[in-house]
């Protein structure tokens, strides 16, 4: 293990600015503890890139960091990639993004690789967009998604659009890896060697995203009829500020109702405690202008705009938000239907699900006669699919738990504006058919059964916590339980063993007993948690879901 302390005197001595040096040398003085944890081990370069805490630090995002993982980035990409080579460069609303992605691309140039960089902030959904507009080799999105406001993050996308997967993640992290020195950056151009253009894009990238959107349209005649529908939108103080309203307006829809408050974009997210629209305090404020409006539907998008929240009016006309689970269920049905109304189904058509997503959406494409594959938890592993099944069949829609939603192939990740627009649009006709959303979703329920999600993180920070989420994983793997609630274990998946799952090695355990229930664990690849997923079938699923809670969470 690294010597914290030698390697912060490090940061006092080297090649740092003064109010790095400032910063590294007030932990010093004040906080001990703090000062360990920004520097007892290099900021993990994951298979999706970076996250974390900003700060001065090895364990920290900063612009060393970031310059350290895009020189990586660089040296794969010159070396495994032939003729020319481009890069395109988003980022979100929080604070330092626009400094990260403006160093990522200098280091690109520096390296000789030609950048596309966004002039504003723009959703990652956009990004992955962009990179096939362009043709570019591979993508930077500088974003921490719905984390709190103290993380960012960068993930990096290849040249399909989605986020790296193997063999190409396993290479980059492995280059990233050897950049052990913020001296070995780029930073700054070499004398003597071509450096990379730096093209800004913009509109005329919005024209394109907007215009492909339009082409999705199911059920325009329904949305002609009913283009009054009050819909309350809130970015929660990110990037989706920008595109949401428009597409929503393009499509068809008139009565867009803003939260001007959270159209603000600020990385401090004043007025949430955190920009999740999974949270039902970060949904609060829309939840209130809906009644003050007296609107259908709300939608809420986190800070990159990839993830989609949604709120609807019960049988008692009271607001309630659906989990990502509710929403995908009622939503996938609704574009089967309307796939089957239109003659678009010939069986060669698919979906895709992640193995912690509720397994009613399997249940609504095997009435369909669609196939729905089943993939590891992140969406890049949907994206995947839709890399290996190009010009074979054709991909319909896929989701998440975690409010991650996508249908069409022009994005390469979950994206909550394509989302948004089809829940919108399935609001209009459901209304045809006499439903509200709720409605639509019960009959979803009648149909197929009842089936009832609920995941619960454990936080656990720090170097001892990272240990302690370590354990618990070696514990459930040699002791599993013998029963869940009540029921007797009948079978155990356990991820790390890809040839027992047919999918890729990961620290996640699934636990099923003999009435259909299902827990599964895994620890966050991103945050200091670990998450427990439960899953009940059947009218007593809401009790059962509560008695596995109680087993599970100590």
């Amino acid at each position: 293990m690294k010597d914290y302390k030698q390697t912060a005197q490090s940061w006092l001595t080297g090649n740092f600015d003064d109010q790095t040096k400032a910063e590294v040398k007030h932990l010093m003085d004040t906080d001990p503890v703090a000062l360990e944890d920004a520097f007892y081990r290099n900021l993990e370069f994951g298979t999706g890139g970076l996250r974390g805490i900003m700060g001065a630090g090895t364990n920290r995002m900063n612009k060393y960091t970031v310059g350290m993982a895009t020189q990586g980035l660089a040296n794969y990409i010159k070396a495994h990639v032939q003729g020319e080579t481009s890069v395109c460069i988003s980022h979100d609303s929080r604070n330092n993004s626009r400094l990260f992605a403006e160093i990522s691309a200098q280091v690109l140039a520096n390296n000789g690789i030609k950048v596309y960089l966004f002039e504003s902030l723009r959703p990652t959904p956009e990004l992955s967009y962009s990179i096939r507009l362009k043709k570019a080799t591979a993508g930077i999105m500088v974003t921490a998604s719905h984390n709190p406001k103290e993380y960012n993050g960068y993930k990096v996308f290849w040249s399909d659009g989605g986020q790296i997967t193997a063999p190409v993640d396993k290479d980059i992290v492995a280059e990233v890896a050897k950049i052990e020195d913020p001296a070995d950056v780029r930073f700054e151009p070499v004398a003597g060697e071509p450096k990379g253009a730096i093209e800004i894009m913009g509109a005329e990238v919005d024209e394109c995203y907007l215009k492909d959107q339009l082409s999705l349209m199911l059920s325009p005649e329904a949305v002609a009829k009913h283009k009054d529908l009050k819909i309350v939108y809130t970015p929660l103080h990110g990037c989706g500020v920008k595109l949401m309203p428009e597409a929503l307006k393009r499509i068809g829809f008139t009565n867009i109702i803003h939260v001007p408050e959270q159209d603000v974009s600020d990385g401090n997210f004043p007025t949430v405690a955190s920009p999740n629209p999974e949270e039902p305090a970060a949904m609060a404020m829309a939840l209130k202008k809906a009644d003050e409006t007296g609107a259908d539907l709300v939608l809420a998008t986190d800070p990159d705009a990839d993830r989609l929240g949604i709120a609807v009016r019960d049988n008692e006309g009271k607001m309630v938000q659906l989990t990502g689970n509710q929403t995908w269920s009622f939503l996938t049905y609704y574009i089967l239907k309307r796939w089957q109304e239109l003659g678009k189904l010939s069986g060669k058509q698919y979906c895709v699900k992640t193995i912690v997503t509720t397994e009613l959406i399997a249940a609504i494409c095997q009435s369909f006669g669609v196939k729905c594959y089943n993939v590891l938890t992140g969406f890049k592993y949907i994206a995947e699919i839709q890399k290996l099944q190009e010009g074979k069949t054709e991909f319909i829609c896929g989701g998440e738990e975690s409010y991650g939603f996508n249908l069409g192939s022009f994005v390469r990740d979950k994206c909550a504006q394509v989302a948004g627009c089809a829940v919108a649009e399935c609001a209009a006709w459901a209304a045809e058919q006499g439903l509200t959303l709720y409605q639509l979703l019960q009959k979803v329920y009648n149909e197929y059964g009842l089936y009832v999600e609920k995941m619960v993180y454990i936080v656990r920070k720090g170097k001892s916590g990272a240990e302690e989420i370590q354990q618990i994983m070696a514990d459930y793997r040699a002791c599993p339980p013998k029963e869940i609630a009540g029921s007797p274990l009948v079978k155990v998946l356990d991820y790390n063993k890809p040839e027992e799952t047919g999918l890729p090695k990961s620290n996640v355990l699934q636990f099923y007993n003999a009435a259909g229930d299902v827990v599964t664990v895994r620890p966050s690849g991103t945050e200091p948690k670990i998450k427990f997923y439960f899953g009940a079938k059947g009218d007593d699923a809401p009790a059962k879901i509560e008695q596995l809670k109680a087993q599970f969470i100590k």
